[in-house]
């Protein structure tokens, strides 16, 4: 009996040495299949940390990039042998491919406080938005003003009036000089947010209120001058802001537009209660196609390249806590916004995700064809809100079901949801490293996601009622909400 014990006893011993002993030839990839040296021989039992270093030492960079290592869709998190299935341990002669992705070199941290609770608005808070570095804030509300905010006092800065009914929407220039702002008259007006002036004429012509506002990229456009607006009348008009004109009128929707993108390779993407997403050459107007594919209302629009054509010449991973002021001239900073975009981007063209009133998303590739790539379903409610992270890996959804869902970026599949809202979720914002996503609901609070535990990180209540609006500066530091409560919370780690 003792003698059989032994026996188990040293079967036991054997096998974590059998797993030390073995090795396998692996071939490191990135993320578009492409080969990082040649395949080698390596031990099995390596870990995540020893995979950095040997990618570090293939990849010969300067700079040292943190990097996460999958194997078939698996994430390594601690060695090598825990990602493997028993089939892929015993099969040591073929050759394993391990893909590399870089994550984001700086790190945001969640947002715990609310350290700021600004009065001024009259009405609801619609939108919030931060400038493209973060160095303003501005806010749209039912009371017809836009609001500008000192964010280092936390302060109302400048209230500008010339709206006659509610604003719908806001959106900065992406160079940050300008700000749009459209109201449910359907009237269009630019500020100044240095004066709290407003530039040149209203720009007039829709029928019916603004659903939308897009401005043109800055590495097409460097003055960011031309600005796209989509409204419930069904047309969508290309406005010249420096002389207050409009320059095109798009009609072929039948029904009410309700989102607007301007794509990097200089396309407009709409969205429309007709069901559609039609796709635009924006320099004439003509329609290159139309996608069809959904069997409700289209609400929302998001492309995989947003969050660098927000951000333009700024790269979040040189934020300061005290914003400096950009001197790059006009052609310079038209630069970096290419260079910017051009890496993000990558080799492939961009993807579109269209979300809609059917509880479904659908993916496309909306430069080069009308096939859709992908279906996403899950949602058990409208779908209000998708946005791609600023790595282009994750797509969040928010949903009148009360729950947030995460997909792959690149496949369109599901990932996770993200449960803890008790009612409607209006508006989701990333944070500049996409490792934390901030969503705002109808419940009255805001919640703080963490993306490697795909769990909640902090739940941060204090508004009194809905919160419609939230953005996260893209300089990572703090959150901006807005809501039926009329006021205007700041909230810091």
């Amino acid at each position: 009996m003792t003698n059989q014990n032994g026996n188990d006893e040293m079967e036991i011993q054997e096998q974590p040495n059998e797993i030390e002993d073995k090795h396998i030839l692996v071939q490191f990839k990135n993320e578009n299949g492409e080969t990082l040296g040649s395949s080698f021989d390596m031990p099995i039992n390596l870990s995540k940390e020893k995979l950095q270093l040997l990618c570090d030492a293939l990849l010969q960079k300067d700079e040292k990039t943190p990097y996460k290592f999958f194997v078939d869709n698996c994430e390594v998190t601690s060695t090598l042998a825990d990602s493997l299935d028993k089939e892929k341990l015993d099969a040591s002669e073929k050759v394993l491919d391990i893909i590399y992705q870089p994550q984001a070199v700086f790190k945001v941290r969640a947002v715990t406080r609310c350290t700021s609770t600004i009065e001024g608005h009259a009405e609801a808070v619609i939108s919030v938005a931060f400038s493209p570095d973060g160095r303003y804030l501005a806010s749209g509300s039912g009371d017809t003003t836009v609001r500008f905010w000192d964010l280092q006092t936390e302060t109302p800065h400048h209230t500008c009036k010339g709206h006659s009914h509610w604003i719908l929407c806001i959106a900065w220039s992406p160079n940050g000089l300008r700000l749009a702002s459209a109201c449910k008259k359907g009237q269009i007006c630019i500020w100044d947010p240095h004066t709290g002036k407003q530039v040149g004429r209203a720009l007039q012509g829709h029928k019916q209120w603004i659903t939308s506002l897009s401005w043109k990229p800055l590495h097409l456009d460097g003055e960011c001058r031309l600005l796209a607006s989509a409204s419930k009348d069904g047309s969508v008009r290309i406005w010249d802001t420096t002389l207050s004109q409009c320059k095109l009128v798009l009609t072929s929707h039948s029904q009410s537009v309700t989102c607007l993108r301007w794509g990097g390779s200089n396309l407009l993407y709409t969205g429309s209660q007709d069901r559609t997403v039609k796709v635009w050459r924006a320099d004439d107007g003509v329609l290159c196609r139309t996608l069809q594919g959904h069997a409700h209302w289209v609400n929302t629009l998001a492309l995989n390249t947003d969050y660098v054509m927000r951000t333009g010449a700024f790269n979040p991973a040189k934020a300061t806590i005290v914003p400096l002021e950009d001197k790059s001239s006009m052609a310079e900073k038209q630069q970096q916004a290419l260079d910017r975009y051009n890496k993000v981007k990558g080799s492939s063209p961009e993807v579109l995700v269209s979300g809609s009133d059917d509880f479904t998303l659908i993916m496309w590739h909306p430069e080069t064809e009308k096939k859709q790539i992908a279906r996403m379903t899950g949602h058990m409610q409208l779908i209000n809100s998708v946005v791609f992270s600023p790595d282009t890996r994750f797509i969040a959804s928010a949903s009148f079901d009360k729950s947030v869902k995460l997909w792959d970026g690149r496949t369109g599949k599901y990932l996770a949801s993200l449960r803890g809202h008790v009612s409607r979720v209006y508006q989701i914002a990333w944070s500049a490293d996409s490792r934390l996503l901030c969503s705002g609901s109808s419940d009255s609070t805001l919640k703080v996601w963490n993306m490697e535990t795909r769990k909640l990180h902090n739940d941060l209540p204090g508004h009194a009622d809905e919160v419609y609006a939230v953005d996260w500066s893209p300089d990572g530091q703090k959150v901006a909400s807005g809501g039926k409560d009329k006021v205007l919370k700041i909230w810091r780690q």
